[in-house]
This record gives structure tokens, sequence and C-alpha cells, in this order.
């Protein structure tokens, strides 16, 4: 479409940019080819800009993403990337400004491949083939190793030397594969299965030197990472170089920088096993040294006790006591014996004081009645009556001839007398009692 126009008759501003912008959305989207030289992502917004550039023509254009189009390809893409983008483009009127909104990127070449394997790679780990949990730990010392290599190569070499350096007696079930090309992935899995059904092998060494993106390509193949996540045996992947990270490297048990560093990581140095059992011994020797001393210093310290440093002080001291006792003892007993003998004689003597047979012997006598009850009053006999007097060393017969007064001497021929008085109270009685 042509605009015609003259000096008197000019077009203005704003209509020259919108019909630019009419004729630019006719365009429509296409597939733009070209090298990132900037590239700004701010925090925080929803939008990506960056200069895509043409080096052979010197020419550039402005592009705008959204995150959700940057995203999938931000950890393959930076400045200096070639890549392809699928945009459309866009006039801004108000400054006079051509870009290019993009609805899709991809890497060129080699970038396309690792956008193809970082999709395989979020597959595979969202079904768990890399989780931590499933890893297994090889052996400590293996009795065989099997190594999955290239014939001939480096790799091979490498493993094989340096692991019998630092355990000479370790056995290896070489498998030589291919380990690039078309053929490298069907070998690679059938050494791996081969070994794996092999009770023997303990485990599985995959080696390979470095190489390109594209000859390591064959380690990051789905078929063969699925293959490896199915071993029973534990495998160490060890491709490459240290920056070079193939799918293998992730699902297998054990990653290695090197192949050197598969064979240091698969045996122990016998060195330094041998110097580690060498300072366990001490340390062993060391912990007896001071539990036996420490015994020793307790069993000297319970000797040292007087009861076990003079066991018969105990019994010598026992002794002691018991005779104390004992002693203690005798003397209770003998003064209870004399206290209760001076208590005894104390009473015999009372008793004996008190005993008739003592009155008697002073002179005294007991006149007893034919029933041998006493006679205590005169008034209890009879003239004429006959007695029986009791004297210390016998008894005989007397007979009343009459009473005595109170203070009187016997009558002649062993007759008492009765007194006058005793009479008239005698006297009285009978009165009364008629």
């Amino acid at each position: 479409m042509t605009v015609r126009t003259t000096a008197e008759t000019p077009m203005p501003v704003g209509e020259v940019s919108r019909l630019i912008g009419g004729w630019i959305e006719r365009l429509g989207a296409v597939w733009v080819e070209g090298q990132i030289t900037q590239l700004s992502r701010r925090p925080g917004f929803g939008v990506v800009f960056m200069t895509l550039r043409d080096p052979s023509r010197e020419v550039s254009l402005r592009v705008t993403c959204y995150r959700s189009v940057f995203d999938p390809v931000a950890d393959l893409i930076s400045e200096g990337t070639r890549v392809v983008v699928y945009a459309r483009p866009e006039w801004y009127g108000k400054r006079g400004e051509l870009s290019l909104r993009a609805a899709e990127i991809r890497a060129v070449g080699v970038g396309e491949l690792l956008v193809r394997l970082e999709r395989l790679k979020r597959a595979l780990a969202a079904e768990g083939l890399f989780a931590e949990d499933r890893k297994r730990r090889p052996p400590f010392l293996p009795h065989c190793v099997g190594l999955v290599t290239g014939r001939a190569s480096a790799a091979e070499r490498d493993v094989l030397q340096n692991a019998r350096l630092r355990w000479p007696a370790v056995r290896f079930a070489v498998r030589n594969v291919a380990v690039q090309g078309v053929h490298a992935v069907p070998q690679v899995i059938e050494a791996v299965r081969e070994l794996d059904a092999d009770p023997a092998v303990d485990v599985i060494i995959v080696a390979r030197g470095g190489g390109s993106v594209e000859d390591l390509l064959p380690f990051s193949d789905e078929e063969l990472v699925r293959a490896v996540a199915a071993c029973s045996t534990a495998v160490v992947s060890a491709i490459g170089h240290e920056p070079d990270a193939p799918l293998l490297d992730l699902v297998a048990d054990v990653r290695a920088s090197t192949p050197t560093d598969a064979a240091k990581r698969i045996v122990p140095d016998v060195g330094e096993e041998l110097t580690r059992v060498r300072q366990l011994r001490e340390r062993a020797r060391w912990v007896m040294r001071s539990l036996t001393e420490r015994e020793e210093r307790g069993l000297a310290a319970t000797r040292s006790r007087p009861a076990l440093a003079e066991p018969h002080r105990m019994v010598t001291d026992r002794e002691a006591e018991l005779a104390a006792l004992v002693g203690r003892g005798r003397r209770s007993l003998a003064h209870l014996l004399d206290r209760a003998g001076s208590e005894l004689e104390h009473t015999r003597a009372r008793v004996v004081a008190l005993s008739p047979a003592a009155t008697l012997r002073r002179g005294y006598a007991v006149l007893q009645r034919a029933d041998g009850a006493a006679v205590r009053a005169v008034d209890e006999v009879t003239e004429g009556q006959p007695l029986r007097a009791r004297v210390a060393d016998g008894a005989f017969g007397v007979t009343v001839t009459g009473w005595e007064e109170d203070g009187g001497s016997a009558g002649a021929s062993g007759t008492p007398g009765v007194s006058g008085a005793a009479r008239t109270a005698r006297t009285a009685r009978e009165a009364s009692e008629r």
C-alpha cells in the first residue's frame, strides 16, 4: 500500500507509526535465529528482556518473553548462546521501537541436546530414579569388581592400575564395549546386566574418559539409565571429567569424578588400612592399660583400708569387746548374788529372831491344852486341869493348882499360881455368862 503525501499535505507522525504497526502485524509469528548478547532477568518481574543479534550482518533486535517461556531453558542459555526463537513482531508506536514477543525459545545445536536432556532429567527425577534413599553403598572390600569400559582405553588402565596399587588382591571382571556411537548404549546395557547377574561381582564400574557433549550422550540415554536403576549390584559412574555430568551420574549409587577417582572409591588403600589398624591397636592397648591401672588403684585403695590391711584386727576388737561384756556380766551377776545373799541372811536372821524356838531357848515355855491349843490367858484354864508345857529341848506335863497375881512367882511342884485379880475377872465373866 502506497501513501501519497506532499509538502503541503504531510502525514502526522502518529499516523506513520500506526501504519508501520499495521504493516508489521501482517508479518505474523516467525522463527528467528540469533545470538543472545544482552540478557536481563530482574527479580520480581514477570518479563525477561534480551537482545538477539545476527553476527554476520551486525543487526540486533530486542526480544521480550514471559517467565513461563524463559524458565524451562533458563539453565541452558546465557549471553553468547545461539538460540531459535518463535516470536511475533511488535511495534511500540509511542517510541517508534520494534521488538519481538517470544512464545518459544530453543537452543541451537548442543543447546538443543541439553534442553532434551534437561527434560528427560526432570521426568526421571519425578519418577524417583535419582532419589538418595534408593542408592546402595558399595562393600568396603569387594572381592570382584565388574568394569564396563572401552577396549584398551585410558579409563580401563587408570581403574586397574590405581585399584591394584591400593589393594593388590582385588580381582576384576572386565567387559569391553563401545563407549560412543550407535552401538554404545546396547553394549553397555548388556554388559551391566551380565555383571549384575554374576553373584561373584560385588560392585560395577562404568568408566569412560572425557569427551564432548555428543560423545558422552550415550551415557544419558533413558534405556541405559533405567537399566542401571534396576541393578541389584551397586553401580559406580566414572564418566568423563569433573565438569561432565551425564544422567548416569545421577542414577548411579556412587558418582566418581574420574576413572582414577572410581578406583580410589571402590577399594581401600592397604597402607592406610594398616596404619588405621595400628592406630586402633594402640588405642585399644591404651584403653586396656588405663582400665587396668584404674582397677589396680581401686584395688590398692581397697586393700589399704584397715578392714583388709589388718583383717585380724576386727577379730581382736570383737574379742576385747566380748571379754569386756563377759566381765561386766559376771560382775553384775556376782553383785546380784551378793545382794540376794545379804538379803537372805537378813531375812533368815529376822525369821530366827521371831521363831518360837528362839523364844523357848531364852527360857520361855508354851502351855498347851489336851487338844494342842496354846494357853494365852489365865482365864482359859481351870484348877486341876492337866496341861502340857513345851520348852526348848522337850515337853512335860503340868497341873493347874491355883492362880497368882501378876508379877508373882510360880507355886511349888511346878504348879503355876493364879492371881486374885485373875480369879475375880474369871468370876465376873462366869456370872455374866449365866
